[in-house]
């Protein structure tokens, strides 16, 4: 399990972000790292594959050390939140976007989050981390 907490609550959606998932569905991340987590409806874990509907959660600090991986389940102060779909990598070295799965794309005012909501990433029952279906 990767363990991180919410330092900065985000309030907007997109339509047109384009966001490009990276070929990688698993990233090894560091104590410390801070990542930003994004919600989105759409299901394409080709590499390469544009991501455009999404919502802006926060950014997280993680607590500890792990791997994050595609099909992992997020959970935000123990409410299920999503399932990891991957990562775009157009902020590094600054930071990742986690893509995360979810039902409509919300932002973390949408689920009222706020800072310092523990946020965890647990691995899911998927291996092949395939996941949904869009």
């Amino acid at each position: 399990m990767v363990r991180a907490s919410l330092v900065k609550v985000l309030t907007h959606h997109r339509t047109d972000r384009g966001m490009r998932l990276e070929e990688h569905a698993a990233r090894c991340v560091r104590r410390d790292e801070v990542h930003e987590l994004v919600s989105t409806d759409q299901w394409d874990p080709r590499p390469g594959a544009r991501i455009d509907r999404v919502g802006f959660l926060g950014f997280a600090e993680l607590v500890c050390g792990g791997v994050i991986d595609r099909g992992d389940l997020v959970s935000i102060d123990g409410t299920p939140v999503g399932t990891v779909l991957g990562f775009d990598a157009c902020h590094l070295p600054n930071h990742y976007n986690i893509l995360i799965h979810t039902a409509s794309p919300v932002s973390g005012r949408d689920l009222r989050l706020r800072p310092e909501a523990r946020v965890t990433f647990v691995q899911g029952p998927d291996e092949g981390g395939l996941g949904p279906k869009d």
